[in-house]
């Protein structure tokens, strides 16, 4: 799931970032970059910092790595992207 829209941080990056030591937002939008274009995903992304709602999640999750890797997860191979053009009748 997609924590920052604006930058495409995820919430696996977020996890990871606070499984590191990330222990604020100042810490998240450093080495993020969460929630310093609208903010708009500051208080999701503070929910995973210790204390929050997800906080046990991140934990837990991060050490499972259940789930294939994110398009924007380092080390993720990137696929050619193909322009289509659209034309109307």
């Amino acid at each position: 799931m997609f924590i920052c829209i604006c930058n495409a941080i995820t919430e696996r990056q977020v996890q990871a970032a606070v499984s590191e030591g990330a222990t604020s937002l100042s810490d998240l939008q450093g080495q993020l970059g969460v929630a310093s274009c609208c903010g708009c995903c500051a208080e999701t992304a503070t929910e995973y910092l210790p204390g929050g709602r997800y906080a046990s999640q991140a934990a837990v999750s991060h050490a499972g790595a259940l789930v294939a890797d994110a398009a924007n997860d380092p080390g993720h191979v990137l696929v050619e992207m193909v322009e289509v053009a659209v034309r109307r009748a």
